[in-house]
């Protein structure tokens, strides 16, 4: 008789004890088990989210999850840390090489850095966050020794395009929030992840100056190289695996160990004699991957399927399409601003240590955006423990009607300050708090919406096509804000700007009016909905047994 069983941790003893045990015979109740999704054809049982919840990192303690955040928070906040102080190594490097074209090392960054989310995110899906996470850093630091000992410009620059190519971004880490939060409790998680991953672009343009102005150009890279061991390091020993497919195939390999171990001790055999054609598959668990080997799993086929989910959410998923826009252009005006600080505030000469206390402003813009959601998100959450059903993903989009026009006020504003003397130097800084607190909304409303609507299972691929938007816009912003703002001034291409930024604010109304009708033609959300639903079913039996047994 096979036996799926919940194990709880009761009393300060720390013995197990087993609720709501569930047993299989192998030929009747195997055929009922079937049709609870337990059991596949021959008798084998499968170990899923819903099933095994309890192995899963939705059942990690609220500390392990937010340690856990946080690191790989300081993940993404190194790798979008060494895409903005970048910019202060352009001039340093014109110089030394005696070129006029090291800026396009930023764009060489940040496009590839586009499809680098791209070819990460979906792989994290099928190996696990942990793996891919590791082999992304490890990459992004190999690379750095090639420009920091550099000896010609295109030694640079092929450091920064292998660079981006190796960056897992966001998607990879707002997967992991996908995978051990359910979407009720997520909304804090997702602004912690999202809050830091802004904040690397602006830690990086505020150490850029001090950097640039006292300090040998190599170091910009030995600097980004320093961070980013010291965040793989800390990784590596201290975060565990959170994808619940990987989790669960582990814990099925283990479990069928031991089952056989006994089925052969009640014997009298070892268990290597045990075989599959002699029954004994009846004792054995197959995980979520159904027990294909890895090289069932990188067939061509398997691959191109993998590979294209991202690109194919991102083309045809109206929701990822347009907030991807939306959150792709915000971020590109953060890097405009990289791009364009130079000119704006060389009219009144700053020096490079100035230019990077004036990226304060934007940090500013940041905190307020990310307390800001604090009352929102405990307001709904309370909503949600007392009405379970009233709450839609759109309303996760709520705060946002409110704070994303400020990223064409605040576009409009600059329009008219950015001219230069007589007017103050902090005018151009008051409105661009307004853009950082649009752009930190931005970036953390659709990607809490995109995690909620396509859940752990899809999450990564999803909002993989969010961080290749922000990134290709940004990398792209490279090329055409300095020629624009030297060709048309300061003042016409910031009206440019915010006549965009109205069109691109367009999908945020539209989507929390109408989200709904989107979320149930899409075949993604659907599934997950499904998937959801039954995981919250037996996460509320489990919590209910337990109080059952401690009490």
């Amino acid at each position: 008789m096979v036996k799926l069983a919940i194990r709880i941790r009761t009393g300060n003893s720390g013995t197990d004890r087993e609720i709501c045990p569930r047993p299989y015979a192998h030929s009747t109740s195997a055929a009922v088990a079937r049709e609870h999704g337990r059991v596949e054809l021959g008798g084998v049982e499968k170990l899923d989210e819903i099933n095994g919840y309890e192995y899963t990192a939705y059942n990690f303690s609220k500390e392990k999850k937010w340690w856990i955040l946080t690191v790989v928070a300081l993940c993404q906040t190194s790798m979008n840390f060494n895409a903005a102080i970048y910019s202060n190594a352009v001039h340093p490097l014109n110089k030394h090489y005696g070129i006029s074209t090291a800026r396009n090392g930023m764009a060489a960054f940040l496009i590839t850095y586009a499809f680098g989310c791209e070819l990460w995110a979906p792989w994290s899906e099928e190996f696990g966050r942990w793996i891919i996470m590791q082999l992304s850093l490890f990459f992004i630091n190999v690379w750095q020794p090639l420009a920091g000992a550099s000896r010609n410009w295109n030694m640079v620059l092929a450091s920064r395009v292998l660079g981006g190519f190796s960056t897992a971004g966001g998607s990879v880490t707002l997967g992991m929030v996908a995978d051990m939060f359910d979407p009720d409790e997520q909304s804090h998680a997702v602004l912690f992840a999202a809050f830091w991953s802004c904040l690397g672009s602006v830690i990086g343009g505020i150490c850029g100056g001090p950097v640039e102005e006292y300090l040998d150009w190599r170091w910009n890279f030995w600097i980004q190289l320093i961070f980013g061991l010291i965040v793989q390091a800390v990784h590596f020993f201290t975060v565990p695996e959170t994808r619940s497919t990987v989790m669960l195939d582990r814990k099925a390999k283990k479990m069928t160990k031991a089952r056989r171990a006994d089925r052969a001790a009640s014997a009298g055999q070892r268990p290597s004699a045990i075989s599959p054609d002699s029954g004994s598959n009846q004792f054995d668990l197959l995980g979520p991957s159904g027990g294909r080997s890895i090289r069932e799993r990188l067939s061509w086929q398997e691959i191109g399927k993998t590979m294209w989910r991202p690109y194919h959410m991102l083309i045809f998923e109206p929701i990822v399409l347009c907030l991807s826009l939306l959150s792709g252009f915000s971020d590109a005006l953060i890097f405009s601003f990289l791009e364009s600080y130079g000119i704006v505030f060389g009219q009144w000469h700053f020096n490079a240590v100035q230019f990077s206390l004036a990226m304060f402003a934007l940090l500013i813009g940041y905190c307020v955006a990310y307390f800001s959601f604090f009352p929102v998100i405990s307001r709904q959450n309370k909503v949600r423990k007392q009405h379970p059903d009233v709450l839609t993903p759109e309303s996760r989009l709520w705060w946002l009607l409110f704070l994303a026009p400020l990223l064409p006020i605040g576009l409009f504003g600059s329009a008219f300050v950015v001219a230069g003397p007589p007017l103050p130097w902090i005018a151009p800084l008051i409105f661009a708090v307004l853009i950082g607190t649009a752009n930190m909304a931005v970036y953390y409303a659709t990607i809490d919406y995109m995690v909620a609507a396509y859940g752990g299972k899809y999450a990564a691929s999803a909002t993989g096509g969010n961080g290749f938007a922000r990134d290709l816009l940004a990398g792209l912003c490279a090329f055409y804000t300095g020629p624009m703002y030297k060709a048309l001034g300061t003042r016409t291409p910031t009206f440019l700007l915010f006549t965009v930024s109205c069109l691109v604010c367009i999908p945020v109304y539209v989507f929390y009016w109408k989200g709904h009708w989107f979320r149930e033609r899409s075949r993604w959300a659907a599934k997950v909905k499904v998937e959801q639903e039954k995981i919250a079913r037996v996460r509320d039996e489990i919590k209910a047994r337990r109080q059952q047994v401690e009490a």
